[in-house]
């Protein structure tokens, strides 16, 4: 591949020089240690809050929701500002510092005695203590950092990757899907790392060590990121992605009174500017309200080169089927969020289910840390996408002639139907648990918690198993979707749009989680979800969980069938805007 390629920009734009693969090593080794840093923290602050913190769990849960939903939505904040204002080397290189600062303070949390309550006594009836307001505020403090600095990595990392490469030669393209591949690759890796290694140390050694670790990697990201600056190809914003979305509606809204032509397609204004990146697409019927602002009125002055004078106050009938991909994405983005709630329990609950199972391996001493067990959903996927793109693929396409062997939609729903059946089986796994728990010998007591079932761990496996086959269906599948559903310049908010989804099911499933507690607090079954499992019928929200995934699945299949995919079942829409409307009265 070659590393030193150029291209030649307009007489009055310097020379682009792209370093590609000599890039690579600076952008990944950033991207690697902060996921390292990240996901190391993140992995096991459940059980750190539960834990050292001494927050209940329901209050624990619900206030990772919150974080992790605050986290994803801030994406398209920190897209928009990226695209508008500040450019996506900047924008990486203040988020990494404030990420790391925001780890160094969680960290202290440990470090500092007086920054956490004292700890909980071993013995059952012993009391805890909970954080002061002023030990919380700090906690959340590093949270907020932690925020800031995601909103500027997550939508920006992948695109500031494609930067580094020319897209108009067939090496350039061949280094981004590399570069993907490695990005997908390193994620991986550093989750495994997190949830083996660093969740040992944190749970077993030392809760100051185990959080200094991911602090360390973020500052070693940092100074790899900066190391590289002389040779990144730094692309300028381009201004509001959201300025050609607000201009359709807004116009479609003034010239609501106005009646289309029988033929729009043929009548309608069209206008694509020369250095435009976004693909030519049909005319489609969907959404067709929107089409009233590609009308032109007397009132709307054209230029000589055929551009609106004001593009507030006539829209080309490309920017309305841009905007018609964007809103026809919305209810396909809507299902998504339901099946994010179903693998956030895989990522929640699961850790209490282990914490009061039977966690040796054999007849050793060693136990597998509680927040380690969601290693086997990140292997599931490692282990599956390869027999997916390298055996299934081929075999599908033959059989239905498509590229894909099937569309980005059926791979979804296969994905979404898998985390059904995920949490019907946890739900079987929980009433085992608690059964053996309550009817058989147990193996002690875990502190502030309960009894802890001579149940094995190793149950636990086949759910998480399913959920992993169900992400690398479903979350990769998202992730191609919105890449190429969306117009070429709204690519850096399709980025954003899969952690807007993550963001939507945080808040929804902490909602959940609380009207659940408080509903059946005092209901004759119990309440679902206390502290000690034992005492709760956690099986009983699974099958919750599971039902809502069952009606989740009836509407992305409608809309699914609705669904129109960018660039096809259209008309062709004529080159040249029919004058002849100008001299017809309107409404």
């Amino acid at each position: 591949m070659e590393v030193d390629e150029k291209i030649v920009a307009a007489s009055d734009e310097p020379e682009i020089k792209y370093r590609g693969v000599k890039a690579m090593p600076f952008i990944i080794g950033n991207e690697t240690f902060e996921k390292l840093g990240a996901i190391g923290t993140l992995s096991n602050l459940l059980v750190y809050l539960t834990t050292v913190f001494n927050l209940k769990s329901i209050r624990a849960t619900v206030l990772l929701n919150v974080f992790n939903g605050t986290t994803n939505f801030a994406t398209l904040l920190g897209a928009f500002l990226c695209d508008t204002y500040f450019g996506r080397y900047k924008t990486l290189g203040f988020a990494s510092i404030t990420s790391f600062l925001g780890l160094l303070l969680i960290d202290l949390t440990a470090i500092i005695k007086k920054l956490h309550p004292p700890r909980c006594g071993s013995e059952e009836g012993s009391k805890c203590v909970g954080p002061t307001p002023w030990q919380m505020a700090f906690l959340l403090s590093g949270f907020a950092m932690m925020v800031t600095g995601a909103a500027g990595i997550r939508p920006c990392n992948l695109a500031f990757g494609a930067d580094q490469f020319n897209p108009n030669n067939e090496s350039g393209k061949r280094g981004i899907n590399s570069f993907f591949n490695w990005y997908f690759f390193t994620l991986t890796f550093a989750q495994m790392v997190s949830v083996t290694l660093v969740v040992y140390v944190q749970s077993d050694l030392s809760w100051a060590i185990g959080l200094g670790i991911p602090a360390a990697f973020m500052l070693v990201s940092c100074v790899v990121y900066f190391t590289g600056t002389k040779i990144y190809v730094k692309v300028k914003p381009e201004g509001s992605p959201f300025t050609n979305v607000a201009q359709v509606i807004l116009v479609a809204v003034k010239k609501r009174k106005l009646k289309l032509p029988q033929q729009p397609w043929l009548s309608l204004f069209n206008y694509v500017p020369s250095k435009s990146i976004n693909s030519k697409l049909p005319y489609t019927e969907q959404f067709s309200y929107l089409d009233k602002a590609a009308i032109v009125t007397r009132e709307d002055q054209i230029k000589p080169d055929g551009s609106p004078a004001n593009p507030w106050e006539v829209c080309s009938i490309q920017q309305v089927e841009q905007v018609k991909c964007v809103m026809r994405v919305i209810p396909i983005w809507a299902a998504s969020i339901v099946y994010h709630i179903a693998v956030a329990q895989q990522q929640q609950y699961v850790v209490f289910q282990a914490l009061q199972s039977n966690r040796h391996l054999g007849n050793s001493k060693f136990q597998i840390p509680a927040a380690t067990y969601t290693i086997f959903s990140m292997l599931s996927l490692t282990i599956f996408l390869p027999i997916y793109d390298r055996a299934l693929v081929p075999t599908l396409r033959r059989l239905t002639g498509k590229e894909g062997g099937i569309t980005i939609l059926q791979r979804m729903g296969a994905g979404i139907f898998l985390t059904i059946l995920a949490s019907l089986v946890s739900a079987f796994v929980e009433e085992r648990r608690r059964n053996v728990a309550l009817t058989k010998p147990t193996l002690g007591f875990q502190p502030h918690r309960g009894l802890v079932s001579s149940m094995s761990g190793l149950w636990l496996v086949p759910q998480l198993s399913l959920i992993g086959l169900a992400e690398a269906l479903t979350s990769v599948g998202q992730v191609e979707f919105y890449y190429k559903q969306f117009p070429e310049n709204m690519r850096s908010v399709a980025g954003s749009f899969f952690f807007l989804g993550l963001a939507a099911s945080g808040y929804l499933n902490g909602f959940l989680v609380s009207i659940v507690h408080r509903t059946t607090e005092g209901a004759a079954t119990g309440n679902w979800l206390p502290e000690d499992l034992n005492k709760g019928r956690l099986d009983y929200f699974y099958y919750l969980v599971t039902a809502l995934g069952v009606v989740n699945s009836g509407f992305f299949l409608l809309c699914a069938r609705w669904y129109r995919y960018k660039g096809t079942g259209g008309r062709i829409i004529s080159v040249e805007m029919n004058t002849k409307q100008l001299d017809k009265p309107f409404p």
